[in-house]
């Protein structure tokens, strides 16, 4: 270090071998002077290398980054490929594409981690891969393989290196989106399709905890519909409900079912558990709710944890017996409910440190930034 540091300081542009700087330092003569430092050294070397972030003010907004990964699906190829890495920045398509005039478009979230030794981890994106194919069947798109989606995630990631926060402190979010990009002014399906992936680092989930207000006049998503999987049209249709509920002081609205308007389903974006005694119940996935990860993950924690955990239809007033409720999502992780309100009734549950939400909590986000080992084989290194 005291090499480095000597040439550093005696190196400027009014030396005139200032220019050789940077071939010094990609030179053997670098990775010997790496391997004669300390772990801790090292380990302080790599930590220099971070973007200028205030990590402990992240929330879960848009930090613009310097990659962004594209590829490209043509009618002539048939098939995606020719995947590259680009700037971050502004994309350009035809007015008439796909995307724009009938929502032909799909997207994805997951998240990066850094570990305590500064690797970073990457949490089930196998299964993000799977669950954009199923949609993209759906929706009459073609979509990247799974190979082909976990190497464009791995490629935005290492790419964006110094944007993943440091230890404890957020994570990286990653957005694959599949977007129809074709000219296509008559109603159906487009020629060419687009796969772009973007990250943004983002705080540890979102604060706070979340008091639901049950919207019982609109409906997120209805049977034969796309509320099983993440099409971009999905979401705006919730904006008018959720933004007259936050105005009266709710974090969310919890959505009822379309047929009867009886049981519950999920929320605008995160879906949602309850517990009594023993038993954790969450609704059905039976293609009106989104099938989440970071559902799917905490129910197979809380069985080994020895609850019984069932998928089922949930009446609405079974949600006022719970002890506790609590939503899982990939911004979120996982997340407490503070109360439910219903027709003028508002119920309130066990919050605190000791409550279920709190224990999977700390679980899930162990083995997401390797504290925890990973003998689910969840986590994949990427550094």
């Amino acid at each position: 270090m005291i090499l480095l540091q000597s040439l550093t300081c005696t190196v400027s542009k009014q030396n005139p071998i200032w220019f050789l700087l940077p071939i010094f330092l990609s030179s053997t003569k670098l990775t010997f002077l790496m391997t004669s430092l300390s772990k801790q050294e090292q380990v302080e070397w790599e930590k220099a290398d971070y973007a200028n972030v205030n990590w402990d003010e992240l929330g879960f907004a848009l930090t613009k980054t310097d990659y962004m990964y594209v590829m490209k699906f043509t009618e002539e190829e048939q098939m995606f490929c020719n995947g590259t890495l680009t700037r971050f920045g502004n994309i350009q398509m035809c007015p008439s594409s796909g995307i724009l005039n009938y929502g032909q478009g799909l997207f994805e979230g997951l998240k990066a981690y850094r570990k305590e030794d500064e690797g970073i981890l990457l949490f089930r994106t196998e299964e993000n891969a799977l669950r954009m194919k199923v949609g993209a069947d759906r929706m009459c798109m073609p979509s990247p393989t799974v190979d082909q989606f976990i190497d464009a995630v791995k490629k935005t990631v290492l790419a964006n290196k110094r944007w993943v926060p440091p230890h404890g402190r957020g994570s990286l979010y990653i957005r694959p989106l599949l977007m129809g990009t074709g000219r296509n002014l008559e109603v159906k399906p487009s020629s060419e399709y687009t796969f772009l992936v973007y990250a943004s680092p983002v705080g540890n989930g979102l604060k706070g905890v979340l008091n639901l207000m049950v919207e019982d006049n609109v409906h997120r998503a209805t049977p034969g519909g796309t509320g099983g999987i993440k099409a971009v049209t999905n979401y705006s249709p919730i904006y008018k409900p959720l933004t007259e509920a936050k105005a009266k002081g709710f974090s969310d609205l919890l959505y009822l079912d379309a047929l009867t308007g009886s049981n519950i389903e999920e929320c605008s974006g995160c879906n949602i558990f309850i517990l009594k005694g023993n038993v954790i119940s969450t609704p059905t996935t039976h293609g009106t709710i989104l099938p989440g990860i970071t559902r799917k993950s905490i129910m197979e924690i809380a069985s080994g944890f020895g609850y019984q955990v069932e998928e089922r239809a949930i009446p609405i007033k079974e949600v006022f017996d719970a002890e506790e409720v609590f939503c899982t999502g990939t911004a979120m992780i996982v997340k407490s409910v503070a109360s439910i309100t219903y027709q003028g009734k508002r119920i309130e549950y066990k919050l605190g440190a000791e409550t279920l939400a709190q224990k999977l909590h700390a679980t899930l986000t162990g083995i997401q930034t390797g504290v925890i080992e990973d003998k689910l084989g969840w986590t994949m290194v990427i550094d």
